[in-house]
């Protein structure tokens, strides 16, 4: 069907050499109830939050999506009562902080380079002492590095597609010798970004120089990955818990920045898998996510190969899209959870 390319990345180590990807097996422990407990979320009223920033836009690639996800959650929160006004990027929240204007953040700044998913802000909120929603310095910077990432869950037993690191800067000889110990197809992406920006699927040897090229024109790293071909699916994460899956048919080759933002006609399967592998999936996204230092909420995108039926864990995204496209609140509502009420529990961990 189609490979994601995922929300975001970041930096990655110096070597070129492809990985070798490890049995799976759950290396981390975790919750294994797939269903979420209602009362395992506090009670509360719209005036035990104080004043809520909602942290949008920035600077990243990922600008427009952003201001969405956050036009909405901003919606939802004054749907419900609470005192939230938006903010735009980093340098309006750091003066907002001085000044004391906030008692806490809904961070729904997408990316990196200004935006919300790379460390840099949560170090910001944590300097000030504010409360905010998503992963902390370490498991977003960590979740935002795609290469990283990789690494970790490796150690750790959990199975990812063969990759390469790539310098920007890779004379041809690198990039052909990398596509060959990984072996034709594979992805080609920047390592630091999300929304499927800079990114190929490559089928022979003649497309590799020129997705190169493309992804270089983004700042950082070049992931050059095994294709794996199969179904692409992702799981949503709410605290402690793994929300149903999604399985995501493009009506196109793959799941691209329009099939995810722009067209109406992609189909979205929830629960994605059934019985003891939707189970499954759902645990295996608690550990990666866990792994990756990741807390409060996010996704986890993971591909399903067509032939073998294994599972492997592309990358996490800590600062997941709110817009009508989104995959999080699909995934919420399969639980009966609507918009308002996912925003609601997801600043709720603030508290």
């Amino acid at each position: 069907m189609s490979v994601s390319s995922g929300g975001t990345g970041n930096r990655g180590p110096r070597t070129g050499k492809a990985q070798a990807e490890s049995a799976p097996r759950s290396a981390v422990p975790g919750p294994r109830s797939p269903v979420p407990d209602p009362a395992s979320f506090r009670a509360s009223i719209p005036a035990a939050f104080g004043r809520v920033a909602v942290l949008l836009g920035g600077t990243s690639s990922e600008r427009e999506v952003s201001l969405n996800s956050g036009s909405n959650v901003l919606e939802a929160l004054l749907a419900r009562g609470v005192d939230a006004q938006p903010v735009d990027g980093i340098p309006a929240l750091a003066q907002a902080l001085v000044e004391q204007r906030f008692d806490r953040v809904f961070n729904v700044l997408h990316g990196h380079n200004g935006g919300g998913e790379d460390g840099i802000v949560q170090g910001l909120m944590e300097a000030f002492k504010v409360p905010y929603t998503g992963s902390n310095v370490l498991g977003s910077a960590l979740s935002m590095d795609k290469i990283r990432t990789k690494q970790v869950w490796l150690s750790l037993g959990l199975s990812t597609p063969r990759y390469a690191r790539l310098a920007a800067g890779a004379s041809a000889n690198e990039i052909h010798a990398a596509a060959q110990q990984i072996g034709l197809p594979v992805i080609v992406k920047p390592a630091n970004e999300g929304s499927s920006v800079g990114i190929s699927r490559v089928f022979d040897q003649a497309q590799l120089e020129e997705a190169v090229v493309l992804a270089a024109r983004y700042d950082g790293a070049l992931l050059m990955e095994q294709l794996i071909e199969g179904d692409e699916l992702t799981v949503a994460v709410l605290g402690d818990t793994a929300l149903p899956s999604i399985r995501i048919v493009p009506k196109g080759q793959w799941y691209d920045y329009n099939a995810k933002y722009v067209a109406d006609d992609t189909q979205y399967l929830c629960p994605g898998l059934e019985g003891d592998a939707e189970v499954q999936i759902r645990q295996l996204a608690l550990d990666a996510f866990r792994a990756a230092g990741a807390r409060g909420w996010g996704r986890v995108d993971v591909m399903r190969d067509r032939s073998s039926g294994q599972l492997y864990l592309l990358e996490v995204n800590t600062a997941p899209g709110m817009t009508s496209h989104s995959l999080v609140p699909k995934a919420a509502r399969q639980l009966g959870i609507d918009f308002e009420e996912l925003v609601w529990r997801v600043l709720e961990q603030t508290l």
